[in-house]
């Protein structure tokens, strides 16, 4: 993907990126996954195909750029009281995001069109954020948090293995023994 892509643009160039997203989502959502060309996106939000294919190389890199968009999060990690609880809603909600069809397209387009792998980082960054606010909350409570790397082994790199490889295998049992394992409160959690 290019360099290009991966940073926020502004003026005329968040334009062109916000209406080639936009034709991306409008056009699966009537046409289907299978339909999209270059030609076709870039028709619907106003713009040439060459603009397209400088600004992101070919249809792959394209998808990727929107998956990494749409595995954003939305906002801040809700507060539930506690780090436990905090990390605990947080972690069934990503299993539940992250494990839909969509959640597993957009993870998947978003590594597959990223041959330097910019796009796992960015999305990694996305989940290190979100715990690292939790982090902050909870030391503000006065509660002791382990290290944001810490939470990613334990918590997040389990996750993304099931959400992958093992869908079926996930629970709201099993993310709250991630979280246990992650706070070091119990031992790793078996299967769901």
């Amino acid at each position: 993907m290019s360099a290009r892509a991966t940073t926020r643009p502004g003026g005329r160039s968040a334009r062109v990126q916000q209406s080639v997203h936009q034709a991306v989502r409008d056009l699966e959502a009537e046409v289907g996954r299978d339909a999209l060309t270059v030609p076709l996106i870039a028709a619907r939000a106003g713009v040439t195909p060459s603009t397209v294919y400088r600004r992101w190389g070919d249809l792959r890199e394209l998808l990727s750029d929107v998956a990494v968009e749409r595995l954003r999060p939305d906002g801040p990690p809700a507060d539930h009281g506690s780090l436990r609880a905090d990390l605990e809603a947080w972690a069934v909600q990503f299993a539940d995001e992250m494990a839909s069809t969509a959640g597993r397209t957009y993870i998947r387009d978003a590594l597959l069109g990223d041959p330097e792998q910019g796009n796992a980082l960015r999305c990694s960054d996305y989940a290190a954020e979100q715990l690292k606010a939790i982090g902050v909350r909870a030391a503000g409570r006065g509660e002791g948090v382990p290290d944001v790397e810490t939470l990613l082994d334990v918590l997040v790199a389990p996750l993304m293995y099931r959400i992958l490889f093992r869908p079926s295998d996930l629970s709201e049992a099993y993310t709250d023994g991630l979280v246990a394992s992650a706070l070091g409160r119990g031992s790793a959690p078996s299967g769901g």
